[in-house]
């Protein structure tokens, strides 16, 4: 059987009045007094939120300095650094440290240091979690204005996986 509208059809000379009298009407719609004027308040016609939106913020792209994925938590404690230290050197990846200076840029992603400098060579045959933090002690006291992170690489795969 074809579905067709019912004026469609009607207008059909082929179909049957049994046939269009068969035809159910739609029943998606909703009753006509939700659109009445006698709504209570402005909160029963309003789409809303709930609490979410208190939570909502705005990226402010004025001295931003977020750029990756742990930059976005609050600063890291020395225990913090020290557990994901850890967590690197359990899978078996090689520590670094790289540090750039601090600059005002305009939007995440998109900023000129792109290029870090590494403090000395990357820690190969590191397995304690306590000589890399002595290295970022270092690094603060050489470079105190200067952000400063700590990578992780594979050399199985040859690439950075964790920083």
């Amino acid at each position: 059987a074809v579905v067709a509208p019912a004026a469609f059809s009607a207008a059909s000379s082929s179909g049957s009045a049994s046939e269009a009298s068969s035809m159910r009407a739609f029943v998606g719609l909703k009753s006509g007094d939700v659109f009445s004027s006698k709504t209570a308040d402005l909160s029963s016609r309003t789409v809303s939120n709930g609490s979410r939106v208190n939570c909502m913020q705005v990226r402010t792209p004025v001295d931003n300095k977020k750029f990756e994925t742990l930059s976005y938590l609050p600063a890291l404690s020395s225990n913090q650094i020290a557990k994901q230290i850890d967590f690197m050197l359990s899978k078996g990846w090689i520590p670094c440290l790289e540090f750039d200076k601090v600059v005002v840029r305009g939007q995440p992603g998109f900023y000129n240091g792109r290029y870090w400098t590494m403090w000395k060579l990357p820690m190969f045959g590191c397995n304690d979690a306590s000589s890399v933090l002595r290295e970022v002690e270092n690094c603060k006291k050489a470079y105190p204005n200067c952000y400063i992170r700590v990578l992780g690489f594979d050399n199985q795969r040859q690439v950075q996986c964790s920083a």
